[in-house]
């Protein structure tokens, strides 16, 4: 059924394309990247797709309270060049950054410039053509690349996330362009991310973490699971180090030639979050290599874990081919911020 619509958002007219670039661009409504022109009808499509109505409330951003309509979200859905079928996965990454245990605001306004990692599981990777495959971090499909976008230009313009405006990033990271990723489900034996997270099986769904660049790793000389996750855990440790010693959700990308010496071994994702678990630790003694030695102080013998637990580990399935590589995703903040995974479609806080 196709709903009459009745919009809040103010409309504009401009005389040509280049036109309605400018206009965007200088009231910062925009990346710094062309946008689609939201018209009324592409606005609404998006919503007929998710069979919900302009008002309807994805939520509100607990610390500024500010209201997250379907209505204002798809506006810069389609701006973010979003078809339709995009929509939905769309709301879903809202409302899990939405969840208080994933403290949205700290996370969009610390210095730290972390950026939202989405991870996407099910049947909605196919449906929409999501490859997990080569370049699964980069701009490898157009409904990932979009998805990630839309996001971004959600928290600029309805909660004001923007450079020197509530995004105070020293530095950043270019996954706040776009952060987003499909798990290469169907080559690899292991449960999907979100399956491994209480998900129901076959149901899709996305998983945001507040997290830091990639750290990539590279491990082409053995074929022995311990000594790869070593070169894994090498790397978090080397965050812990220079970054932040305190736990939280890490995530690790496993590409198809390191998950085929796992498969031959046995080892399923749960092993790997056991051994990481084990292994992620270093002393406070170590900060003093370096250039940290004022805040070791008198605990120096005091150990530091990288995970809370086996199950703060995110293992996801993701890359080409070929290619010893990996990477690391390392959270923000420690525990400050914890990965939520909702199934798309999902009600949350919903009256019946």
């Amino acid at each position: 059924m196709i709903r009459t619509h009745q919009f809040s958002s103010k409309q504009y007219a401009v005389d040509d394309y280049s036109a309605l670039q400018e206009w965007f661009h200088s009231r910062r409504w925009s990346d710094g990247l062309p946008i689609v022109p939201p018209t009324p009808e592409l606005v609404a499509a998006c919503l007929d797709w998710a069979l919900l109505p302009a008002s309807h409330l994805i939520g509100i951003e607990p610390v500024r309270e500010r209201a997250l309509t379907a209505e204002k979200v798809a506006v810069n859905a389609v701006m973010a060049g979003c078809l339709p079928m995009h929509f939905p996965v769309v709301v879903a990454a809202l409302t899990a950054m939405l969840q208080a245990p994933f403290v949205l605001h700290g996370a969009t306004s610390s210095t730290g410039g972390c950026a939202v990692l989405i991870v996407i599981n099910g049947p909605v990777r196919l449906e929409q053509s999501m490859d997990g495959n080569f370049s699964a971090l980069g701009a490898t499909d157009r409904a990932t690349t979009v998805i990630g976008r839309a996001i971004r230009l959600v928290l600029y313009n309805l909660l004001d996330v923007r450079p020197g405006e509530v995004d105070r990033s020293t530095l950043g990271h270019p996954g706040k362009i776009s952060f987003c990723l499909s798990e290469d489900e169907e080559n690899t034996p292991w449960l999907p991310l979100a399956e491994e997270r209480g998900v129901p099986q076959h149901a899709s769904a996305v998983t945001v973490m507040a997290a830091g660049a990639p750290r990539q790793i590279l491990n082409e000389w053995t074929t022995q699971p311990e000594e790869i996750l070593d070169t894994y855990v090498s790397e978090i440790k080397a965050n812990m180090r220079h970054y932040s010693i305190w736990p939280g959700n890490y995530a690790i990308v496993v590409p198809p030639q390191l998950r085929a010496h796992f498969d031959r071994a046995g080892w399923s994702k749960a092993d790997i979050r056991r051994y990481v678990y084990a292994k992620a630790r270093i002393y406070r003694r170590e900060w003093a290599d370096c250039g940290k030695s004022a805040v070791v102080g008198d605990k120096g013998d005091r150990e530091h874990a990288a995970l809370v637990s086996p199950e703060h580990l995110l293992v996801i399935a993701a890359g080409g081919p070929a290619g010893g590589f990996g990477a690391v995703i390392p959270p923000w903040l420690g525990e400050t911020s914890q990965a939520i995974t909702l199934a798309i479609g999902a009600c949350v806080d919903c009256e019946i």
